[in-house]
């Protein structure tokens, strides 16, 4: 089976808020035998554009697990706040 992921590039907008949301996400992330790849701040654009700050990759054991976690009333309960503490664009990714 393919791995899948979740990249999410994110601008914090309140960082009391955001802190709230990352300390609620790991929970939301546990049952779906998902695990955190990467955090962090970019350093530079290297060619093209990107306007986000932050970056977070987050590793699932398959699409259908992205979709249970992302459509589950855990993670749809943060999405109100996620939206007050940080513009972010999510993306799935597959391996190929």
């Amino acid at each position: 089976m393919k791995m899948a992921y979740v990249i999410g590039h994110i601008t914090v907008k309140d960082p009391v808020k955001w802190a709230e949301y990352r300390a609620q996400v790991p929970a939301t992330l546990a049952p779906w035998q998902a695990e955190l790849v990467f955090r962090g701040e970019r350093l530079a654009v290297l060619a093209g554009a990107h306007r986000h700050t932050d970056t977070v990759v987050i590793r699932f054991p398959s699409r259908e697990a992205i979709d249970g976690w992302y459509d589950s009333p855990a993670y749809q309960a943060l999405i109100p706040l996620r939206r007050e503490a940080a513009d972010l664009d999510l993306v799935s990714f597959a391996e190929s």
